[in-house]
């Protein structure tokens, strides 16, 4: 593989004024939430704790996120834009990659390019994040996890492979490198590469993360292994299902080992009336109604009053890269709490209903092993929904593990079941049996 170096993009300009004490605040949140630690709350910046941390680049990237404005990723770069030609070709081959710097534990990681598959069955540029552990690999090849991420935004420069902090991101990753497996992220379609995102799109996913576990495989260091898992996060949990019911189908070639899932859209019908009672359910379903217009054709102008859709549109604009992104999007989302939709239930209106049964994970094979966690506080994805989809597993006959988590909401449950997951995940590769929670339900 030839990679080939591409200069990113300025990264955005501060377009918002906000005092020093304001950026200060951002770069504590950012901090913080990236694992770094937190400053001291009166005070010199402690300069030296944090480059004997993070070192003098990293630490101009953590002062660099903290000034930019809420959601602002680096802008689109050439990488990501594609011919015709460059497209057409078999899905899970690479388009082309650019090394990166700052993967964790010696690892070396690119950013990666390569085909997959549309909804109406075209050929697409997806793009996405591969890091491989450093020495040489196993002759049966390491085994590979695909990440799959949570909500980050429904246009192309959310892309979690433009994100200032990618790599603290992917929840278990240094763990994963250190038990040598090979990491890979995919963005999903029309996040990086030309949009509009297909937001909450099993299929779509799927696809994506199955298309990124096939180039991962021939990556230096790879060694070219075919068992794999798949560990995701909210929407991540939702595309985590979809490759498990995809696998087998789309990939016969990859040996799926198991399926990891933190506080999955499982119940997209439930999701959605529910959602539209809290302000970050609002914000989800903004975003939902705006990309299902864009992909479905869905008439969005019969479902939100036509005072809201300014405040949808700038939504959809919007990134989520940290908690500050989230309080930010909350002061957008304002508007809605007084006018929003049209209709009395969303997800009982057409065609919206069908959309969201039409994405709603079934059950997956009872082959594959099934990992979940759900946090008690969760009120985005309800603990009892994830619950319910966990009896089907297990009516089923599948075997599955619950991890409840008590004081947990949304947020955090990919971040707090991440050492759980791992752990699971490294059994499931080595071959023990899966354990199952099903007669303790």
């Amino acid at each position: 593989m030839t990679a080939r170096h591409v200069v990113p993009a300025k990264a955005a300009t501060l377009t918002r004024s906000s005092p020093v004490a304001g950026y200060w605040r951002r770069l504590v949140s950012t901090m913080t939430d990236r694992g770094y630690g937190s400053p001291p709350s009166r005070g010199r910046f402690p300069e030296s704790a944090v480059v004997a941390k993070l070192g003098l680049a990293a630490l101009v990237i953590v002062v660099a996120a903290a000034l930019l404005p809420a959601g602002a990723a680096f802008s689109q770069t050439p990488f990501y834009q594609v011919t015709p030609g460059e497209v057409a070709g078999p899905p899970g081959t690479l388009i082309r990659s650019e090394p990166m710097l700052f993967a964790p534990a010696g690892a070396q990681a690119w950013r990666i390019l390569y085909r997959s598959t549309g909804l109406a069955g075209e050929p697409i540029a997806v793009s996405g994040v591969a890091i491989v552990p450093p020495g040489p690999p196993p002759p049966e090849g390491r085994p590979i996890v695909a990440w799959a991420h949570p909500t980050t935004g429904v246009v192309p420069h959310c892309a979690p492979s433009l994100a200032l902090f990618v790599f603290q991101q992917i929840q278990g990753l240094r763990p994963l490198i250190e038990r040598n497996a090979v990491v890979v992220a995919t963005d999903y379609p029309g996040l990086g590469t030309a949009g509009p995102h297909p937001y909450l799109v099993g299929v779509s996913e799927g696809r994506a993360v199955l298309d990124s576990v096939r180039v991962a495989r021939g990556l230096p260091g790879a060694g070219g292994g075919a068992s794999f898992a798949v560990w995701g996060h909210s929407q991540g949990g939702q595309a985590a299902l979809y490759t498990g019911l995809l696998a087998s189908s789309y990939a016969p070639e990859l040996a799926l080992v198991g399926v990891a899932a933190a506080a999955p859209a499982t119940d997209l019908t439930t999701l959605m009336g529910d959602d539209f009672k809290t302000t970050g359910g609002k914000n989800l379903t903004a975003m939902t109604l705006w990309s299902w217009s864009r992909v479905f054709g869905a008439p969005i102008d019969r479902v939100v009053m036509p005072v809201a859709l300014p405040t949808v549109d700038l939504l959809a604009t919007e990134c989520i890269e940290s908690i500050f992104d989230i309080v930010e999007r909350r002061r957008t989302e304002k508007p809605l709490e007084q006018n929003f939709l049209s209709v009395p239930n969303i997800a009982i209106t057409e065609p919206w209903k069908t959309l969201a049964q039409r994405n709603t994970p079934g059950v997956l094979p009872r082959s594959v092993p099934l990992f979940l966690a759900q946090g008690t506080n969760d009120d985005l994805v309800q603990p009892a929904v994830t619950r319910g989809y966990f009896q089907r597993q297990c009516k089923a006959g599948s075997r599955v593990t619950l991890l409840l988590m008590p004081g947990v909401g949304h947020g955090f449950a990919g971040r707090d079941a991440a050492h759980a997951a791992v752990n699971w995940i490294g059994e499931r590769f080595a071959g023990n049996p899966a354990p199952s929670d099903c007669n303790r339900s």
